[in-house]
């Protein structure tokens, strides 16, 4: 309907992007009648669902870093004044529209120099100036702070006030019930309901999408906790500043912290991927050397990065290579690959993890979200690797995968398996942790045990300046 938020939600493989894609003429539909603004079309092409305005803003931002925000928000379609560029009446429009959207920033300022929120805000800004009629969202929350979800919700409420109609595709349920008036759900490719957002609930909603109840609960914990394995000490680089903590046998601990505090470049610290300026790393009582991740990953660690797509996996490998190729030195003999012993170990992960995929010759890039993320956990599994780091697990995971890489996590730690987990999402920081070390600003500024800890207190901790949160 004109001027309302109508979300699409489903597990991953649901369909939603392939929607999407016909929607904004990416993909041509083979069946089926696309109803729009009073007309019946079979298919659009981009153009012409552009000259409707339809725009899509994804999860992979379509900006150019070293133009200015202007310079991409008329990119192709610049103005022009006396046979040169109107900058001037660029930089003008664009601030218009900006205002429209209740925000500021240099017009003229490079976007690389921007923050992920005001680029997003970028994107949507050149959706308005094509006169935007159809606005959808895909995964709009992902990569932004709690503020800035905010801010981006009161952008929604202003172009829903001036009859923009918004499509918003989330895995966060609760920001349907924030910001949604209707909600469809699709399952495997399907149609499954439409419900207004008042007569639903978050359930209601988990039961449509999978196809079946899911419990709400985390894993708990069977047995108890070992020795420490891993002590970070005093831990020093241009991202972090002394940062200690340590991690024990088949603990999950959670690192909490706002975007920016500095989980992720401790993380890469520990795993030799960024260098220190001082500081040391301990496993089992001794000082270790992590300069270079080949070498943390023969003294037994492991890292499922936050961006998947860009660290953790090789999108145009197949499943059995990406599975394999971290443990290549354990299959190898005399510089060649024991293929027969590859394939058993890739062909055990996709069943014990169950790998949705036709086979092992699939490429990964073919995979949902969440199944690359199980393929990234089988390639530490098949290097028998005892600590693992995970840095926002299930962002951008549907809430069936998220069940299921839970479960998997727990059964790591219960095995003994020592895990570091960095989370954004309150609920699966307070219910997946055993205990929660909060970072802000590059440094360790307090630690809870997560049956003792309540969001309040993270948050309290996480947004203070470090001197207070300290006192937390």
């Amino acid at each position: 309907l004109e001027g309302e938020v109508h979300a699409i939600v489903g597990e991953n493989g649901a369909g939603k992007s392939t929607l999407i894609k016909c929607i904004t003429g990416c993909i041509e539909p083979t069946g089926g009648e696309i109803l729009y603004d009073g007309g019946t079309y079979r298919s659009f092409t981009p153009t012409m669902a552009i000259q409707r305005g339809i725009c899509a803003v994804y999860q992979e931002f379509n900006l150019v870093p070293y133009l200015s925000v202007a310079e991409n928000i008329f990119l192709g379609r610049e103005k022009m004044k006396n046979g040169f560029l109107d900058y001037e009446g660029m930089h003008a429009e664009t601030s218009n529209i900006l205002s429209q959207l209740g925000v500021s920033t240099d017009v003229r300022g490079r976007i690389k120099d921007l923050s992920v929120a005001y680029q997003q805000i970028v994107e949507i800004a050149k959706a308005v100036s094509r006169n935007v009629r159809l606005l959808i969202l895909d995964e709009p929350s992902a990569p932004l702070t709690p503020p800035e979800i905010e801010a981006m919700f009161r952008i929604i409420r202003r172009l829903k006030d001036s009859g923009v109609t918004i499509l918003y595709i989330s895995h966060r349920l609760e920001e349907i019930f924030e910001i949604a008036d209707r909600v469809t759900v699709m399952r495997d490719g399907e149609h499954i309901a439409t419900l207004p957002v008042g007569e639903t609930d978050r359930n209601r909603l988990i039961s449509l999408m999978v196809g079946r109840e899911l419990a709400n609960s985390y894993p708990g914990r069977a047995s108890a906790v070992g020795e420490v394995v891993l002590e970070a000490r005093g831990l020093t680089n241009k991202n972090i500043s002394g940062v200690s903590f340590h991690l024990k046998k088949g603990e999950i601990l959670g690192l909490g912290g706002l975007v920016g505090a500095g989980r992720t470049e401790t993380a890469r610290a520990i795993f030799g991927a960024d260098s220190l300026e001082s500081g040391e790393v301990l496993l089992r009582g001794e000082r270790v050397n992590t300069r270079s991740p080949v070498i943390a990953i023969g003294l037994g660690l492991g890292l499922i990065p936050e961006d998947r797509k860009l660290q953790g996996v090789l999108l145009n490998l197949s499943v059995r290579e990406n599975i394999t190729y971290a443990a290549l030195p354990q299959i190898s003999r005399a510089g060649l690959v024991d293929t027969k012993l590859e394939r058993h170990i890739a062909e055990k992960y996709i069943a014990e993890l169950r790998i949705k995929t036709p086979t092992g010759e699939q490429l990964v890039k073919n995979l949902s979200g969440g199944n690359q993320q199980k393929v990234i956990l089988a390639k530490w599994m098949a290097t028998r690797c005892d600590i693992l780091i995970f840095d926002e697990p299930t962002r951008g995971i549907d809430v069936g995968a998220k069940q299921e890489i839970y479960k998997l996590m727990r059964d790591l730690s219960e095995e003994g398996v020592s895990i570091i987990m960095i989370s954004s999402d309150m609920p699966e920081l307070l219910g997946m942790s055993d205990r929660i070390v909060v970072m802000n600003e590059g440094r360790v500024v307090g630690e809870v045990m997560a049956a003792d800890a309540t969001q309040e207190m993270i948050l309290e901790m996480a947004s203070a300046k470090v001197e207070e949160a300290a006192r937390c």
